[in-house]
């Protein structure tokens, strides 16, 4: 089964499965010279499939993933936890609703680059089957059995989750 078709199969699967936003930060020019604060734009919604997001038409990768909030002024151990409360707060300007998952710095890949035996992101051909790797440290999976897994787990998340 070709790359394509494990992802289609994918979709058919996910068809009534709730599906996360995409969005892209944006930031505005400035007016008379005063600058205006970034707002997240909404770029559409995806299949999130742990490091892929599936959509009607393309695979991604996944990159920063945030829930939008209102902008709070708060003391910040590390400047990462800062810059992650400055994109909920421009994911909530940009019109998300108050705790929707919202993700950012997404790209797409190419899954034919695959069936031709090469990579794109996550995505490789590993003797010549379709692989994804899982986590940046972590090796080479099958790519079916991944998808397999993922869906299911999104179609029948265990409690608590």
């Amino acid at each position: 089964m070709s790359t394509l078709e494990l992802f289609d199969a994918a979709r058919a699967r996910l068809a009534d499965a709730p599906r996360e936003a995409l969005g892209e930060l944006v930031v505005p020019r400035r007016i008379l010279g005063v600058a205006r604060a970034p707002r997240v734009e909404r770029r559409g919604a995806a299949w999130h499939l742990g490091v892929l997001l599936l959509t009607d038409d393309a695979v991604l990768a996944t990159g920063d993933i945030v829930r939008a909030r209102q902008e709070a002024r708060r003391g910040y151990a590390a400047e990462s936890q800062r810059q992650r409360a400055e994109l909920a707060a421009a994911a909530r300007r940009g019109g998300f609703a108050e705790g929707e998952t919202v993700h950012l710095g997404w790209r797409v890949l190419q899954p034919g680059a695959v069936d031709a035996g090469g990579e794109s992101g996550p995505l490789a051909a590993l003797d010549g089957v379709a692989s994804v790797r899982w986590s940046a440290a972590g090796g080479l999976m099958p790519l079916q059995a991944y998808l397999t897994e993922r869906v299911a787990l999104l179609l029948d998340p265990p409690g608590g989750a």
